[in-house]
């Protein structure tokens, strides 16, 4: 075959992050210059979607809106009242529900200029978001982040989706959103579990990314776990920057390659929570998922017992439970393995199958120094749980229950001396990119009256694949 052309596309994203107080208040223009940024001199549809949380615990939001968007006519207009979705994980896992907002902005003519504006929790921003990307192959959306996990973490970056077929995010796309604004007072609305379940996301990324975040996260802990709202806006703000530009700076902001740095812990983490049936919160999940293969680089001799025990202590500190009865399931083994294996384990599997590629995980060699592994040892994984749970009863907390004959310390699956899960690589991964672009999202900063603008700007300059 003749390689006919080499096609190079270059795109580059850009979107403000605002920090502000009282986005709804009729005096706070921030709202209105974000959406008007691009056409200052247009009137702008937006439909307002709003998490049902969000909606219960603050019942006049619905008037707060019109009555912004009322105070300016000349800018905004409303395309219909506010839709009212269910928020946590519920908006993700009903695929009907999806295509009921797809219709719906189908029928209220929502074009590709148009506003979809996201009042919600970071399941809600993924599914309406999600929505969005696939109507008109993309209408604009404005996200305005409620919980802390959003704030932090997943609403600045540019992932949306839905769960299906019993897998997290198996349905989803890659979609910038036209502007984010993050509003501390939405926080004031949350229950203290939920208030503590988003400050995973921010030792996450201290742990991968800034030893400085971590040691205030480890000093604060105290103030954080009681859900103070002070230190609770800085741990968003910091943990929210150091996200923006991990997003700008690593290169790969659409996830081309197999290494995800950001997805630290969440191997374990979206395998308890598809077997918890989403009673654990995702934040509740990483924190799981970040002291198991934190404990597993110290078995494997790749971070010191001090590090690893630093990391364990401030989760612990900050509220979280280390130990959940869905880490002693297992399930009978396969064909030519005897006895039973931890269904945790069968995570790793399934992280790979959405790597794409060659199984590529992040582990700790220090607080704030990380580096990746593309194999993981089975009897390592099973010592890291079964300090969780040794931890966890030494501590009082329950024992895990009714694990049918699960013997968590014992080698459960077969060939565990020195078994190495995910050391296969995919097939055609190495290399493979049909009408790839690599992006690169790079930060700018922008003023914004009542609240700092972050802008995420990405620049995706791509060695586009060649096709015959």
């Amino acid at each position: 075959m003749m390689l006919l052309h080499l096609q190079r596309i270059a795109v580059p994203f850009e979107y403000p992050v605002y920090f502000t107080e009282g986005v709804f208040s009729p005096s706070n223009g921030d709202l209105a210059a974000a959406i008007a940024a691009k056409e200052p001199r247009r009137r702008h549809r937006v439909l307002p979607v709003i998490d049902g949380g969000v909606a219960a615990a603050w019942p006049s939001l619905a008037d707060d809106i019109a009555r912004y968007v009322g105070a300016r006519p000349d800018l905004l207009a409303l395309a219909a009242d506010p839709i009212v979705v269910p928020g946590g994980e519920a908006a993700k896992n009903d695929g009907a529900a999806t295509a009921a907002l797809q219709a719906r902005l189908d029928a209220l003519g929502m074009d590709r200029q148009s506003f979809v504006m996201i009042v919600g929790g970071g399941a809600v921003l993924d599914m309406v978001g999600y929505a969005a990307a696939t109507v008109h192959r993309g209408v604009r959306v404005v996200r305005i982040p409620t919980t802390v996990l959003a704030q932090a973490d997943s609403g600045v970056g540019v992932k949306n989706g839905i769960n299906a077929f019993g897998k997290k995010n198996l349905l989803g796309a890659f979609a910038p959103p036209f502007a984010v604004l993050i509003d501390p007072r939405f926080l004031e609305t949350l229950p203290l579990r939920d208030r503590v379940a988003g400050m995973a996301e921010a030792v996450k990324v201290a742990l991968i990314r800034d030893a400085s975040l971590f040691s205030w996260l480890s000093e604060r802990a105290p103030a954080l776990a009681s859900g103070s709202l002070g230190p609770l806006a800085e741990l968003v703000r910091r943990s929210a920057e150091i996200h923006l530009q991990h997003i700008a700076s690593a290169g790969d902001p659409f996830e081309l390659g197999s290494a995800r740095p950001l997805d630290f812990g969440h191997w374990a983490a979206h395998k308890l929570e598809s077997l918890t049936k989403h009673r654990l919160r995702h934040g509740e999940a990483v924190a799981i998922g970040i002291a198991i293969d934190t404990l597993y680089a110290e078995l494997a001799g790749l971070c010191s017992q001090a590090a690893a025990a630093a990391v364990v202590s401030t989760l612990e500190a900050l509220g979280f439970a280390l130990w959940d009865d869905a880490l002693a399931l297992t399930r009978a083994c396969e064909a030519g393995e005897r006895g039973e294996r931890l269904c945790v384990l069968d995570g790793l599997d399934e992280f790979r199958e959405h790597l794409g590629g060659e199984l590529t995980v992040t582990l700790l060699e220090d607080v704030g120094r990380a580096r990746e592994v593309h194999a993981m040892e089975e009897r390592h994984i099973v010592a890291a749980i079964a300090r969780l749970r040794e931890r966890a009863a030494r501590r009082g907390a329950p024992a895990a229950a009714g694990a049918t004959g699960a013997a968590i310390g014992a080698t459960a699956a077969a060939g565990a001396a020195g078994a190495a899960i995910g050391a296969t690589a995919a097939a055609g991964a190495a290399g493979a990119a049909i009408g790839a672009t690599a992006a690169a999202i790079g930060a700018t900063a922008a003023a914004g009256a009542a609240g700092a603008a972050i802008g995420a700007t990405a620049a995706a300059g791509a060695a586009g694949a060649a096709r015959s």
